[in-house]
């Protein structure tokens, strides 16, 4: 009883609590989001009220000034004292507060508070902006389910998502966020998909297909075989990409900010000079010295120039990511605007890596079926995707399946294994041993390479059992996008384990001229640092297992994101989400368009710089419209960014 009245009373509690934490937050959240851009508000209202006293009471208009920096000042005075005591460095934040306490130390106290204001003010507009292109990328992040509904005995039960296991039968009902990667066991829908593929149209789906979390569902019901847990689902690899994305700065702009803190510290000392030196080589008043000086160091501040660049690479990134391309961070977008050469991986890049049996010639009295069969029983365990092939033909035709024994795989080659007192292998031609390579079967596996077929050829100790022609097919859309690549000025290689006459009628249909086959995964390595050295910048595309070496040895890689093993999408810079290779052509296009934009920021920001410099020692020039100047040009480059949104 008594612990019934306590808990009793711990629930009152915390339903009092509860009410008042969720108002704290509320409030810290309100004041993070507009706190900034009260405090420039505010301060400006207290410049307008100055003003408004004017020369009635000197010491009110002091104070109402001082009241602006405080108030406007606060936030970037307290991230410049945190930069200087944390890296023992300074920043623009700083540089800004110094003039401004400059000019009210020999009484230009309007002219200071001017400054604060306009700084503050074209902070608030730079967090926006920032946060615009921030925005459509962490939208995605949003789009996450957090409960899923299970159907189990016949009963709907809502759980949390991380609760769901594979194997699990959830209920996607009409207008609801599928909440985990599955397949359709009962039900038919339009799937929107673009949050996950950047597909615009949705996709039917029906019994038997894949849908993913985060993709929303149309108007009808579906019960979904869950797949993945929550943590491995295709959205949750990309909200782990997103955040990758924005904390990844690209080398143009870590060069920017270490080139930022060694100017900081020059500014700072030519300020000291044009304070000391003027007044006794120029004849120039000391109070006249110290105004232009505090002038200098507003103009001279790279606020600008720091601005060019991450804006324009977010706007580009989110971009993308609308489109179904995820980069890892601006980086990877800067180097894949430099691309020279392209290499792509053959089976399930260019191709769509189902392929199927073609052909089936038996040896040794063995007939298609019991060839066939043995086939699929070698090829049970693996996960190659003709392995996969072999084993779906065999059950097509209803063949009984019997697992091998001593089970090995040889990556790149093929597998081997005891299956019934005997030792067998299967895997390319080169796989087989050179004393069963007789006459016969080689002008078998000749023919059917010189027809574009994949050959596989399995024996046992006693000689070739049985050779398996399968075929893939083109994706597509490979050829325009070759073509496409090509009208770039880029070149195009093609890297494939496969044969070397598969490779070629494979390379010969999509457009292809570069062609290295038999790769095992050093040997792709091994090319992809040949074809760098050769002609500089080089994107590798893959989507297996074998290919993560070559991805993280290019440039850019760049991996599949639907049809991609874990390892190719942890090591590629970037993803196709919808596996649609024809968006690199647009991203490589994209890339270009991004550092042409802040090649024209960096241009921009620093004629700006030079030119109010020049103006105020030649001219002189008011210290606010150095302000509007200065923080103009940062706005100004920072909306430039922007465009690249559209």
């Amino acid at each position: 009883m008594i612990s019934t009245f306590q808990s009793a009373d711990n629930t009152k509690k915390q339903e009092i609590i509860q009410p008042e934490a969720k108002k704290a937050n509320e409030l810290t959240g309100w004041l993070s989001r507009y706190g900034e851009g009260v405090a420039a508000l505010t301060s400006g209202l207290f410049i307008v009220a100055a003003w408004g006293i004017g020369n009635a009471s000197h010491t009110w208009e002091v104070i109402l000034y001082l009241f602006a920096f405080v108030v406007g000042g606060f936030v970037k005075a307290k991230e410049g004292l945190q930069t200087l005591i944390a890296e023992r460095d300074l920043d623009v934040n700083l540089l800004m507060i110094v003039a401004a306490v400059g000019a009210a130390s020999i009484g230009y106290w309007a002219e200071g508070a001017v400054l604060i204001f306009i700084f503050s003010l074209s902070g608030v507009l730079e967090s926006y902006t920032m946060d615009r292109s921030r925005r459509d990328i962490s939208s995605l992040m949003e789009m996450k389910p957090e409960t899923a509904v299970l159907y189990r005995n016949g009963e709907e039960m809502a759980v949390g998502i991380e609760q769901l296991t594979i194997g699990d039968t959830i209920v996607v009902k009409p207008g609801e966020r599928i909440p985990a990667d599955g397949i359709v066991i009962e039900g038919a829908s339009a799937v929107d998909q673009a949050a996950i593929t950047g597909e615009s149209i949705p996709a039917d789906k029906g019994e038997g297909d894949e849908v993913f979390a985060g993709t929303l569902n149309g108007q009808g019901a579906l019960f979904i075989e869950v797949s993945q847990p929550s943590e491995s689902t295709l959205f949750a690899k990309i909200i782990r990409l997103v955040q990758d994305a924005q904390s990844e700065k690209p080398a143009t702009q870590r060069f920017i900010e270490r080139f930022e803190r060694i100017y900081a510290r020059l500014i700072i000392f030519i300020s000291f000079l044009f304070i000391v030196t003027p007044p006794l080589l120029l004849n120039w008043s000391w109070q006249q010295s110290f105004y232009k000086a505090m002038v200098f160091l507003v103009v001279a501040s790279p606020c600008a120039l720091v601005a060019s660049i991450m804006p324009a690479m977010l706007s580009a990134i989110s971009n993308s990511a609308r489109k179904g391309v995820l980069f890892k961070g601006g980086a990877h977008l800067e180097n894949l605007a430099r691309t020279k050469v392209v290499a792509f991986d053959k089976t399930g890049t260019l191709t769509t890596g189902q392929p199927v049996v073609t052909d089936l010639i038996a040896f040794q009295g063995y007939d298609e079926s019991e060839m066939l069969q043995i086939a699929a029983s070698l090829e049970s365990l693996s996960e190659h995707p003709l392995a996969k092939a072999i084993v779906l033909q065999a059950q097509e035709k209803g063949l009984k399946i019997q697992r091998p024994s001593a089970f090995t795989t040889r990556t790149g080659w093929g597998v081997q294994a005891q299956w019934n007192g005997d030792a067998w292998k299967i895997g390319k031609p080169a796989f087989m041993e050179k004393s069963f390579a007789t006459e016969p079967v080689l002008e078998i596996i000749d023919r059917l390479e010189r027809e574009g077929k994949t050959v596989t050829v399995m024996h046992n100790t006693h000689g070739a059992v049985g050779v398996i022609a399968l075929r893939d097919s083109l994706r597509p859309n490979v050829k325009q996008t070759i073509v496409a690549l090509k009208k770039q000025g880029i070149k195009v290689a093609m890297l494939t384990g496969d044969q070397r006459q598969t490779a070629n009628a494979i390379a010969r249909e999509a457009g292809i001229e570069l062609i290295y086959a038999e790769l095992l995964p050093e040997d792709k390595v091994s090319r992809v640092k040949e074809l760098k050295q050769t002609y500089g910048s080089i994107a590798m595309v893959g989507d297996g297992i074998n290919d993560a070496p070559a991805l993280a040895t290019a440039t850019v890689g760049i991996a599949m994101g639907t049809a991609g093993s874990d390892a190719a999408l942890e090591t590629a810079n970037m993803v196709l989400l919808s596996d649609d290779i024809e968006k690199i052509s647009e991203a490589i296009v994209l890339g270009k368009r991004t550092l042409s934009i802040v090649k024209q920021n960096m241009v921009f920001a620093l004629s700006v710089i030079l030119l109010l410099i020049l103006a105020n020692f030649i001219q002189g020039i008011a210290l606010p419209l150095g302000v509007v100047g200065h923080e103009g040009s940062t706005i100004l480059v920072i909306l430039n960014g922007l465009r690249l949104l559209r």
